[in-house]
């Protein structure tokens, strides 16, 4: 049934073995650049807008990185779209494991970048 399907079907179920430590991995090792760069201001807190534009900037075109007892990274910056798990990736023929808001969202839990424009934050 595997070979009807062509490869869609072990990539899905290695994306869908991933733990929540290894997609936290593999989000960190893709916004790296992110973090050098713009470290500096989490505190302050970032608008979705300043936020999408700085992973955006960082990601870039396209890039990626792995080797032995690391997962396997492939991103780009256009739409935030962030590739992982722990055989190589296809980022022509999988799904993202992050892409669009769901990358943003991501940046602020995992690195606790507050939204100023969210007043609903300022009442807990």
């Amino acid at each position: 049934m595997a070979a009807e399907q062509g490869v869609s079907e072990p990539q899905e179920q290695a994306s869908t073995s991933l733990t929540r430590a290894d997609l936290e991995l593999i989000f960190r090792t893709a916004t790296k650049s992110f973090v050098n760069h713009h470290e500096s201001k989490f505190a302050n807190g970032m608008s979705d807008g300043q936020l999408w534009r700085a992973l955006q900037a960082s990601l870039g075109i396209f890039g990626g990185s792995g080797g032995p007892g690391r997962p396997s990274v492939a991103y780009q910056g256009s739409m935030l779209k962030i590739w992982g798990g722990w055989s190589v990736v296809n980022h022509v023929t999988s799904q993202p494991i992050f892409s669009g808001q769901a990358t943003v969202d991501m940046a602020r839990e995992v690195y606790g970048i507050a939204d100023p424009e969210n007043d609903q934050l300022s009442l807990l």
